[in-house]
């Protein structure tokens, strides 16, 4: 699709769910809840629109990851648990449709209602919500969870909890929580955290990583697992929610199974030789010209592309600020100028995939390339004298040269900035003027195959600088642990970003990931405008106001150099055995979580 008519679709769906509504409309429990405006379905709606009403029940998917895990417990700091686990086993008080940007509807709660300012929401448990044991969810289950969750749980539950300025119980099924803080998006987070059984923690540690099989309401248990190895899923046919409008054509699988391999190559290797039923290629070169084994050409593994209308997000190496030598724009700026997409894209690629040129490019909140106008650069202003160069003029990623491996006109830029910035070569090494080497460690996890074909390319464009990174590369433990810890000069990073952003930003973006271990804020950047613009997206009472906050904070981000970006895709590639099926519909947000596999199904 071309650029400008994907904008502008993309445009009308996401304003088209906004729809203005009344302040009564929230003075009144209700089956679902919009940042802005009504959710798009009615209260009596059969099933979500990108679902299959009508599909079969059965079969089994199995899936491939790449390195490992060592533990069950997916809501802590500590430890490695497997995909799926949360996904498939827990629910939360409300359930997201992936078809529109920012709803909720009713799943454990059968409503709920808020105040037209949202200094509080309040939920009701349905009565017939129920463990996988079979015990009822009760209120003291809700409650224990999130006070666990907001103080002892991963720091991107922590946020959030800290403006709620009381949590209560109001009835015999209901719960609510005051907030002291302005901040419309808190109605719709305490709907969206995982509920566990309270009874089950009891006299154990929450925090420490654990192999204890969880207790959930969701539509599967856990049927066998072996750490590092293999952990299967079956459907629990006295799923409480199986008949509810909001998982009509959903899990439909009999069994979901994830195997784990050494590296990505192994996982393309047990897919090819039938020991994986589905298989999600990112390389658009590989997907061209290594899908033509046996099981292909007899038909018994088809390839589908599912588009998308999400955000690009942002891929790529970040640079680690809290290191000295990657504290200046101007080196950061430098390493961006050597690294040579053109020519790394046409390599691996073909030069088929399209640049990430913001973190929320590809989306009606992208920065764009001009200047800041109109509410953007009012935003923007009074921070004007402590941001870098292009935040509020203009940034667009430096153009390189496809035909060649260096382009020199940029490597001359960059020995400018460097200069500028006090690195000279000396003797062949990029060093300051104490003849400290510039230096840092190149972090990679073991097994991500391309990812080491570009590091590969990259450092040897860095040599002619004068710079001679440290390659190393752990398995995924070690990588988990040490970027958890921002025990790296570079990494590989990768953060998808949703068309709702809000209060994960400041686990994302904050200040407080500087210091403390766990965010998502490998970057180490201590933004004020970056805080602010984040403040300005969870007030904001329109959504023009909304967007208009997060292309400043776009744009903050992006000047800010501290990811050197790669590509994305407009589509998700998966090859899967022809059995397997998936509704013509597809949603919003294309292949993300709740779309492979909870609306696929099987079928002879």
């Amino acid at each position: 699709m071309r650029p400008v008519l994907f904008k502008w679709l993309h445009w009308i769906t996401f304003a088209a769910v906004l729809v203005l509504t009344p302040p009564s409309a929230f003075a009144e429990p209700q089956h679902g809840i919009a940042m802005y405006g009504r959710p798009a379905l009615p209260p009596d709606f059969v099933s979500l629109p990108y679902s299959n009403p009508d599909a079969p029940k059965g079969g089994r998917i199995v899936f491939g990851e790449p390195g490992g895990f060592d533990s069950l417990n997916p809501y802590i700091l500590k430890g490695t648990a497997p995909w799926g686990l949360g996904l498939h086993t827990v629910e939360s008080l409300m359930g997201r449709s992936i078809d529109e940007p920012f709803t909720l509807y009713g799943l454990l709660a059968e409503s709920v209602e808020t105040d037209e300012a949202r200094t509080w929401v309040e939920f009701t448990l349905r009565p017939e919500a129920r463990f996988s044991d079979g015990s009822p969810v009760t209120i003291d289950d809700v409650m224990w969870s999130y006070e666990t969750l907001g103080t002892k749980g991963h720091p991107r539950y922590q946020t959030a909890w800290a403006k709620v300025a009381k949590m209560e119980q109001t009835g015999d099924r209901t719960i609510r929580f005051t907030f002291n803080t302005e901040d419309r998006e808190l109605a719709l987070l305490m709907g969206m955290r995982p509920i566990l059984k309270k009874a089950q923690w009891e006299g154990k540690t929450f925090e420490d990583a654990a192999l204890d099989v969880p207790t959930g309401t969701g539509p599967y248990v856990v049927a066998g697992f072996e750490p590092g190895r293999y952990i299967t899923f079956k459907r629990n046919p006295d799923y409480w929610g199986k008949d509810l409008a909001f998982n009509r054509g959903q899990h439909n699988f009999d069994e979901i199974r994830y195997d784990y391999f050494g590296d990505g190559d192994v996982v393309f290797q047990a897919f090819t030789g039938g020991e994986t039923s589905s298989h999600r290629e990112t390389n658009s070169a590989k997907w061209a010209s290594h899908y033509d084994f046996a099981s292909i050409q007899s038909g018994e593994v088809v390839k589908s592309e599912i588009e998308n209308q999400r955000p690009s997000g942002i891929t790529g190496f970040v640079m680690n600020t809290r290191e000295p030598v990657f504290a200046d724009w101007r080196v950061r700026e430098a390493m961006l100028l050597a690294f040579n997409f053109e020519f790394i894209n046409q390599t691996l690629n073909g030069g088929t995939e399209p640049r990430i040129t913001s973190y929320f490019s590809n989306s009606v909140l992208a920065m764009g390339t001009g200047p800041a106008t109109g509410k953007v650069a009012e935003l923007l202003a009074p921070f004007a004298a402590d941001l870098p160069p292009g935040t509020i003029e203009g940034y667009a990623l430096p153009d390189g040269n496809a035909e060649r491996a260096v382009d020199r006109g940029n490597l001359r830029k960059a020995t400018k900035l460097l200069e500028e910035a006090g690195w000279t070569v000396q003797n062949g090494t990029l060093a300051n003027a104490e003849g400290t080497p510039f230096t840092f460690e190149l972090l990679l996890a073991s097994g991500a195959t391309e990812t080491q074909s570009i590091a590969d390319i990259y450092v040897e464009a860095l040599k002619n600088l004068g710079i001679f990174p440290t390659v190393t590369t752990v398995d995924s433990a070690q990588y988990k642990e040490r970027t958890n810890n921002y025990e790296f000069g570079m990494a590989w990073y990768t953060r998808a970003l949703s068309l709702s952003p809000g209060n994960e930003q400041f686990l994302y973006w904050g200040a407080k990931g500087v210091t403390e271990p766990g965010s998502r804020n490998w970057m180490g950047m201590n933004s004020p405008a970056a805080e602010a613009m984040i403040k300005s997206m969870v007030e904001s009472r329109s959504q023009e106001d909304f967007i208009a906050a997060t292309q400043a904070l776009d744009r903050v981000l992006t000047a800010g150099r501290y990811v050197i970006p790669v590509w994305f895709s407009r589509v998700s590639r998966i090859a899967h055995s022809s059995h397997l099926h998936y509704p013509d519909r597809i949603p919003l947000y294309g292949d993300w979580p709740g779309f492979q596999p909870e609306t696929w199904w099987y079928e002879e």
